[in-house]
């Protein structure tokens, strides 16, 4: 249940995107999330759908697609808001309440499309990709580039960003975690429940982050032995 309910959390239930090389999944990631500002609105809804149909045949529950577009549909939700307030206050002092601007702009339809599927692109990528796969293809980038540049530094940034890319679902994963306990214990929403969650949230991630830091550099001084 807590998997499920987890941003972007790993499957360990094999699909086609699971056999594809982990570069070409990370290069596709890019250059369809790049480029997608570019499409039209109806290319990006066609996008969309195809992203959940994807979703479905990698056997992603409804509830884990919903969970990993709950940062889309807050984002969405909170401009539609203040769009609507910009549209009340736009005669003030004088309030003028129109239907008018209860009817989204071709803008802010396409940013928020966009952004749904951004983030349906991200989930097709760690959910079908761990954090060694993650790791070892940053690694080859990173020495395909020193190779073309030339560069014999020693100093590696794959071990930082992959910590980084990969903290992301770890960090809701805690969250999901203490959320549940929390309602276990018959805690409700409210300012109580963050003001109690949120430093055990911190301290919880950083020190799950510092683990594997530790892990990852004691396996690099053993490879250099």
């Amino acid at each position: 249940m807590v998997s499920e309910r987890t941003l972007f959390k790993y499957k360990t239930v094999k699909g086609f995107l699971h056999k594809l090389p982990v570069i070409i999944k990370f290069l596709l990631l890019i250059f369809i999330s790049f480029f997608c500002f570019t499409f039209s609105a109806a290319w990006l809804l066609i996008s969309v759908l195809l992203a959940f149909l994807s979703a479905f045949l990698l056997k992603f529950t409804a509830i884990e697609q919903l969970t990993d577009l709950k940062p889309a549909l807050f984002f969405a939700a909170f401009m539609y808001l203040l769009s609507l307030i910009s549209g009340i206050t736009d005669s003030f002092p004088v309030i003028i309440f129109q239907k008018s601007i209860l009817i989204p702009n071709p803008d802010f339809v396409n940013t928020a499309l966009r952004l749904v599927l951004i983030i349906q692109l991200s989930a097709l990528f760690f959910r079908t990709t761990s954090f060694i796969e993650i790791k070892e293809c940053l690694n080859t980038i990173e020495y395909f580039l020193k190779r073309v540049f030339k560069n014999s530094s020693g100093f590696f940034y794959t071990d930082t960003i992959s910590l980084f890319l990969m903290f992301i679902p770890e960090f809701f994963n805690v969250w999901s975690a203490f959320n549940l306990a929390w309602k276990a214990r018959g805690g409700k929403p409210g300012v109580k429940k963050i003001k109690t969650l949120v430093f055990l949230l911190i301290t919880a991630s950083f020190e799950k982050a510092a683990v594997k830091a530790k892990a990852i550099e004691s396996r690099g001084r053993q490879y250099e032995k």
